[in-house]
């Protein structure tokens, strides 16, 4: 084998990941809330941009359109305020924490100093369910008094909004709810008490026996537990309840869907025409500071062409989304179809990657509630007519059918199996099982209610 250096030119095509590039592919994968902090700090690294300083600016090219189009005139208002309720709403419980909450209605109490720390430390020790499970003796101990004076500080915190909270367990927190709200039903605290095993698991007949009433009273008193809140805490953890603010609105016009994007957590950017100027100055300006102009406004002009992308793409993308779910937007859940990145990737002339990443985290606000646009996509199972059924709209059709059976005889995972395939789904019971589980709907056996 012979060895030696020479010089070969070859030819080749590979795909470079350009600064314009990276930002339009970072700034698309953002939620609209995310995407208001990125560009919040960016407008705090580059001078040269500056907001829109019509915030309304945006609405102009629909004005227009509704003026030419003549559908309804207060379509548009509606919408507006609709947002902005809902902005609001958000904006009210998020600036409002628990301590807060509580401390706010215990105003009106005359509480010493001592009681007032004892109460702090207590709710601080309140978990995402909205008990206390800490040891009364145990927070003495940390705070340097006695455990009486810290329970009686706790029991301060039951008759509070939300009701329950502050409770020890479980319990204690649906005593609490019950002895409020329904003062007159002493069996209603007896089932609390010493069965609510029992009531999970639809063991009516042992309670009757237990209690000494009848099963209908006990299949009364179990309805009025179901109405009452286990976790009054957890609207006050983030991780617990989310606000969402929806990228874009679709309403039905005449017949047609409207598709409105929301910017107005992203509104219009420009750059400042002063520093655009001072940037093509002639040779007597500074060159140091035309080129640092320069740059900044080179960079200005990257970001506002990706969110000028990033606009047009989950636009192209929601619209496809519709035109593909039609039947679903038309007529309700169980018309949902299977649906693929590829289909609409393909219908939009996009990669798949980059569908994926106009669809995470983004919201859509619908004639039929409020989606994730990722919800849209799903799997499915085979029909008689060969076009598919989704998951989701399969489970529709199961949570139906378990909400008109006779509970006295529920539904099997086999009769909800077969009474699909009757309705031309081809599903398993082991499939039916599955999806209830996912529903957290109780098996058959835990929905029995004897004598209805």
């Amino acid at each position: 084998m012979q060895m030696g250096i020479g010089l070969w030119q070859r030819q080749t095509q590979k795909l470079i990941l350009t600064q314009d590039l990276r930002q339009a592919i970072a700034v698309l994968q953002l939620s609209s809330f995310e995407l208001s902090q990125y560009l919040q700090q960016e407008l705090a690294n580059n001078p040269v941009m500056e907001w829109d300083d019509d915030p309304e600016g945006e609405w102009s090219g629909f004005d227009e359109w509704l003026r030419q189009a003549g559908p309804d005139r207060h379509l548009l208002q509606t919408m507006r305020e609709t947002r902005r309720d809902a902005l609001a709403e958000a904006a009210a419980r998020a600036s409002v924490n628990l301590e807060e909450h509580l401390m706010m209605q215990l105003s009106h109490i005359r509480l010493s100093p001592l009681e007032r720390r004892v109460i702090r430390y207590i709710i601080g020790n309140i978990d995402e369910r909205g008990y206390v499970p800490v040891p009364a003796e145990e927070m003495a101990n940390q705070l340097g008094v006695d455990a009486e004076l810290v329970e009686r500080c706790r029991l301060h915190l039951h008759g509070l909004d939300p009701l329950g909270i502050g409770a020890a367990d479980l319990r204690e927190c649906l005593r609490i709810q019950a002895r409020e709200r329904y003062p007159e039903e002493r069996g209603l605290i007896a089932l609390i008490d010493g069965h609510l095993e029992d009531v999970a698991e639809g063991r009516y007949s042992r309670i009757a026996r237990n209690l000494g009433v009848p099963v209908d009273e006990v299949r009364r008193l179990a309805d009025l537990l179901k109405t009452l809140d286990p976790k009054p805490g957890r609207m006050f953890f983030g991780d617990q309840i989310r606000f969402v603010v929806p990228d874009v609105t679709i309403e039905r016009v005449d017949g047609e869907y409207v598709i409105v994007l929301n910017d107005r957590l992203t509104p219009r950017l420009h750059i400042n025409p002063l520093y655009r100027r001072l940037a093509g100055a002639g040779e007597e300006a500074d060159q140091e500071a035309r080129h640092y102009l320069s740059k900044k406004i080179q960079s200005a002009m990257w970001l506002i062409r990706s969110l000028e992308q990033r606009r047009q793409t989950i636009y192209r993308v929601t619209e496809a989304i519709v035109d593909l779910q039609r039947d679903f937007f038309d007529r309700g859940l169980e018309y949902l179809k299977p649906m693929t990145l590829r289909q609409v990737a393909e219908r939009v002339g996009l990669h798949e990657s980059t569908v994926s990443r106009a669809t995470t985290g983004k919201y859509a606000q619908t004639p039929r509630g409020l989606f994730e646009l990722k919800y849209f996509f799903t799997s499915g199972v085979a029909t008689c007519e060969g076009d598919g059924a989704s998951a989701e709209s399969i489970k529709a059709r199961i949570r139906r059918l378990i909400q008109e059976e006779d509970p006295s005889d529920p539904l099997s995972d086999q009769r909800i199996a077969d009474l699909l395939q009757d309705m031309g789904i081809r599903i398993s019971r082991r499939t039916v099982a599955k999806y209830r589980e996912e529903m957290q709907i109780a098996s058959s056996a835990r929905r029995r209610r004897p004598g209805s």
